[in-house]
């Protein structure tokens, strides 16, 4: 009789580690209640979300982080021990890496060293579908691990003259250079073609006229169900980091017939690579020729307040300062009655609290984007004449028709509309 066997990848087994600076992703503590406790949870959440399991986790106060090795020789010594008595495959450091604390850790360690970048670079790379997307994600790959080689340097590069440099030619690692610069060529003209489309389709909204409203906020606050509530998108809703990339548009009529567009974004998280912001700077940008910025904050973590500080920075980053902004509380069904009071964001324009989840509040947060949206609309009140009345469809698309009455002469209507409908 045959015997089955079940089979499971085993999961690697991870360590955290991380250095206490008094800083958080730039943002000074002091401001903020974020510990760096709290960035190794979240850094947890990642190594969840690629697939890893975290064993262990060691912090090291510190002014500064060790140039050569990341934390100090004693934490080394310690970190070697948690290795062994944890069995341990990797450890996972919270912070972005130079080639040589890479290179001098795993020779201390004799065990796989990466860092926070490394980790959020695979989880964007499994989650990407679309073309545009895998695009994006391997042009970030191969930025950073460009960065990252290691060897005589240009300096003393084969492919130059010089004493050091006469042999066989080309080493491994200039072939390694040569070929990753030549796939980032290719990349960066499909990616070009890529974004000429996206520019043309703004181009196309943006003679609509119909406003556009972006969806942004930190990773895993809601962005895609509040999209999904609001215009029956059907985009991937998980409750974990990074569950979508791709950018996606669509459409919501109100209840006065005006018509408005939505776009969800690509969740922000501190220390987010600057290789990502590059490469999906395309993408993030649909928020920089949106007409409103709707700033999705996940209300029931404790660490919002830090989130909020984290999203504001990066939209600064990507120049995008001069929107207005609706914060958006969501997740208020699983925030305690005493701490809604202390809800507030002063630099946005306004505030809603909803819960996408469960469909509460939706109704307000339409009213409170249909008054941003509409604030500099002129009245009107005139007579179409029956030959036009097709300008009252347009009424309808673009502005606010609040009254609308057939006389002989013609039809008669008081509206709000945008200038250029005036």
């Amino acid at each position: 009789m045959e015997r089955t066997f079940e089979t499971a990848e085993e999961k690697e087994r991870i360590i955290l580690v991380a250095v206490d600076t008094g800083e958080i992703g730039n943002i000074r503590k002091n401001l903020v209640s974020t510990s760096v406790d709290k960035s190794l949870d979240e850094l947890q959440e990642l190594a969840d979300t690629a697939g890893a399991r975290t064993v262990g986790r060691l912090i090291q106060n510190r002014e500064a982080v060790h140039p050569g090795t990341y934390i100090g020789k004693g934490k080394i010594e310690e970190l070697r021990d948690m290795i062994r008595s944890l069995h341990a495959d990797a450890i996972v450091c919270d912070d972005e890496l130079s080639p040589a604390q890479i290179t001098n850790l795993q020779e201390e360690l004799s065990c796989k060293v990466i860092d926070r970048t490394v980790m959020i670079l695979d989880i964007f790379a499994a989650h990407a579908n679309t073309s545009e997307g895998k695009l994006q994600v391997e042009l970030a790959q191969l930025r950073y691990r460009s960065s990252r080689l290691a060897g005589l340097g240009k300096s003393l590069s084969r492919l130059g003259g010089g004493i050091g440099t006469r042999g066989p030619g080309e080493k491994k690692l200039e072939v390694d250079r040569r070929v990753i610069r030549d796939r980032i060529s290719v990349l960066n003209r499909q990616l070009k073609e890529l974004v000429q489309n996206r520019d043309t389709m703004r181009r196309q909204r943006s003679r609509n006229q119909t406003p556009t409203v972006a969806i942004v906020g930190y990773t895993n606050a809601g962005k895609s169900t509040l999209l999904n509530a609001l215009t029956e998108a059907k985009v991937l809703e998980e409750d974990m980091l990074f569950a979508t990339l791709d950018p996606t548009t669509r459409e919501r009529e109100l209840e006065n017939g005006q018509k408005i567009l939505f776009t969800d974004t690509v969740g922000f998280i501190s220390k987010l690579p600057h290789q990502l912001v590059q490469a999906f700077r395309s993408t993030l940008e649909e928020a920089k020729y949106a007409d409103l910025i709707l700033h999705v904050v996940d209300a029931s973590n404790p660490e919002h307040d830090f989130q909020m500080e984290v999203v504001y920075k990066t939209l600064q980053e990507l120049g995008i300062e001069d929107k207005p902004v609706l914060t958006v509380f969501n997740k208020m069904d699983q925030v305690r009655e005493q701490d809604k009071e202390c809800l507030k964001d002063r630099k946005s324009d306004g505030s809603v609290s909803i819960s996408a989840k469960k469909a509460l509040g939706l109704e307000r947060l339409l009213d409170k984007i249909e008054n941003l949206l509409n604030q500099g609309f002129v009245k009107i009140e005139k007579v179409i004449p029956y030959a036009d009345a097709g300008k009252i469809q347009k009424i309808r698309e673009y502005g606010r028709l609040e009254e609308e009455e057939y006389r002989e002469d013609g039809i008669f209507v008081r509206a709000s509309v945008p200038p250029f409908l005036a």
